[in-house]
């Protein structure tokens, strides 16, 4: 168990997920857990019934040792400046922004350690992957502590990396839905009733996935490997890997997600 004192600014889709997560891999103790949030979610309720404290006053916010901002990007100013002036002068920053920048942070929080993390919904059920970087060892050891358990974490050395790997990973399962959501409808389409659609749809992604995470092999290898000269997968990769395929949309995708990640910071 993380013995900090952590105060959590925002339980939403992202915040709820790191409390979800944090319940079952057990590094946070959530009677040192401050939530604030005006419309908390159930994840948040039932961290308050195992201990959590749910939008306490300004005074209880110097106790914070940790600082995580889990809000969106649109809105961390406004809850930054809300909760600065109150907290410890020694307190780590840790925000979830996607593209809010550690100098534009500074602005708020001073000259205190402080760290950005891009983490994925998978943290709900600890198989999440999140991207850190930070302006101290301190700020990076933090990081580590609340998310090695739910997470694969990458350290990013540049932090300007960080709007490619929030393009990459931050962003990717929303990719993987929409294929997912695509191959559904493509089912449909060659005549395969909506139910048994979704059912193959949904278990072959998944199944293939998760022999990907316990395969030595490469994706080209597994790839490679499901694919017969001549046969039906191949001519259906043809089609994805051709031009203006998978390859380039996907390049073309994660541009778009880098060049808006830019601009919200």
């Amino acid at each position: 168990m993380i013995p900090a004192t952590i105060l959590l600014l925002g339980a939403g889709r992202m915040g709820g997920a790191m409390i979800e997560g944090w319940s079952g891999a057990g590094p946070v103790t959530f009677g040192n857990l401050l939530i604030r949030d005006p419309h908390p979610g159930a994840e948040a309720l039932a961290a308050v019934k195992a201990g959590a404290t749910i939008n306490p006053p300004d005074s209880a916010l110097k106790r914070a040792t940790i600082v995580i901002v889990a809000v969106k990007p649109q809105l961390w100013r406004a809850v930054a400046v809300a909760a600065a002036p109150h907290l410890s002068p020694d307190a780590v920053i840790l925000s979830i922004a996607a593209g809010v920048s550690i100098e534009s942070l500074a602005e708020v929080f001073g000259e205190r350690d402080i760290a950005r993390v891009m983490p994925t919904t998978a943290v709900a059920i600890g198989q999440g992957t999140a991207s850190i970087a930070a302006n101290s060892d301190y700020a990076r050891q933090a990081a580590h502590e609340l998310f090695d358990s739910i997470a694969n974490t990458v350290d990013i050395a540049d932090e300007a990396l960080m709007h490619a790997a929030t393009a990459v990973s931050g962003s990717g399962p929303a990719y993987l839905y929409a294929f997912v959501e695509a191959l559904e409808a493509a089912a449909v389409q060659a005549g395969l009733p909506a139910a048994d659609a979704a059912t193959l749809a949904h278990s072959t992604i998944a199944g293939a996935a998760a022999l990907m995470t316990l395969s030595e092999a490469t994706p080209a290898q597994l790839r490679e490997q499901v694919t017969s000269p001549g046969g039906t997968t191949q001519a259906a990769l043809e089609v994805l890997m051709g031009p203006g395929g998978l390859r380039d949309l996907l390049t073309e995708a994660v541009a778009a997600a880098v060049q808006r990640s830019k601009e919200l910071g």
